[in-house]
């Protein structure tokens, strides 16, 4: 098995240098494709300093998506890993993709350890049965997946800014693709303090949410029902905020109006993109569309 591992970063230079580390430690053979975009950290010049990267791309598009997609294009390994920039492989991470592939896995994951100050938390397999069709979705910072079920799903959908990688776990499911879950394949993260809350993009959540449904399995009551499901428990959780007095009123009623939005825009552009690729795939922005995702490369194999 030959293995690619390709990092998309942007403004994480001290992040990605840990990264990096722990993949020259761990699995110093692998074909490493940093993919940058557009950093304005100094990230290029560190990675222009190492020995232990074989690619540097490039991009001008701050979408993950587009970065994955750019580093697949140049992974020439038949596994392409995918890391997140901000975690670092441990012990028994590559045995774990190796003997996945062994066994004729399609994908496998594995969790994340975060370093808290009271401890560590990790994640389980999560899967869920839509519409017939039983998901298991990945972890979008560690996961390695075949060559071949890149290219029959034409990569990562690039109309996604958030929740590509649960959308290519519905194409997956769709065409009859397995991910398998092993403990020993684990990165971990480290933190200083126990973390923050960030913000959510309330329409780009459900924008998300709807386009992939919709594009994926049709409009059809039982995923009307299920993007309810979720809107209302949002909305009841942020009511709680009002009533404790941790959010205005104000800020309730214009999140609401952008999740409504969102699911207008997410509806009519899943359609759209229904009907453009009625294939298994569902792919209709994916890797084949385009071919000017790098402003510059830097190949050192």
């Amino acid at each position: 098995m030959e293995l690619s591992v390709v990092v998309p970063t942007l403004n994480g230079r001290e992040e990605l240098a840990g990264c990096l580390d722990a993949l020259a430690e761990h699995v110093p053979s692998a074909e490493v494709i940093v993919v940058n975009g557009p950093s304005a950290d100094g990230t290029t010049g560190m990675v222009q300093d190492r020995d232990d990267v074989s690619v540097l791309v490039e991009i001008a598009d701050r979408s993950v998506n587009v970065a994955r997609n750019a580093g697949i294009d140049r992974a020439t390994g038949d596994v392409v890993a995918l890391v997140n920039q901000g975690l670092s492989v441990e012990d028994g991470w590559f045995g774990a993709i190796r003997d996945a592939f062994d066994g004729a896995c399609n994908v496998v994951t594995g969790p994340t350890h975060h370093q808290l100050r009271a401890g560590m938390t990790t994640e389980t397999k999560e899967s869920r049965s839509i519409v017939g069709r039983t998901v298991t979705y990945f972890n979008p910072g560690n996961v390695a997946i075949e060559t071949d079920v890149l290219t029959t799903l034409d990569g990562f959908d690039e109309y996604l800014d958030v929740g590509g990688a649960r959308d290519f776990a519905h194409r997956l499911a769709g065409t009859g693709y397995d991910v398998t879950w092993d403990t020993d394949m684990s990165v971990s993260r480290e933190f200083e303090a126990d973390g923050g809350m960030m913000e959510t993009d309330w329409r780009w959540k459900y924008r998300s949410l709807s386009y992939r449904l919709v594009k994926n399995y049709g409009v059809r009551p039982t995923i009307a029902w299920r993007i309810g499901s979720h809107a209302v428990s949002d909305a009841l959780s942020a009511m709680k905020d009002v009533a404790r007095g941790d959010a205005a009123p104000s800020e309730w009623f214009s999140n609401g109006r952008d999740v409504l939005e969102g699911l207008r825009t997410g509806g009519q552009d899943g359609v759209a993109a229904r009907v453009r690729d009625r294939s298994s795939r569902r792919n209709p922005n994916g890797r084949s569309k385009r071919a000017d995702r790098a402003v510059a490369v830097y190949d050192w194999r």
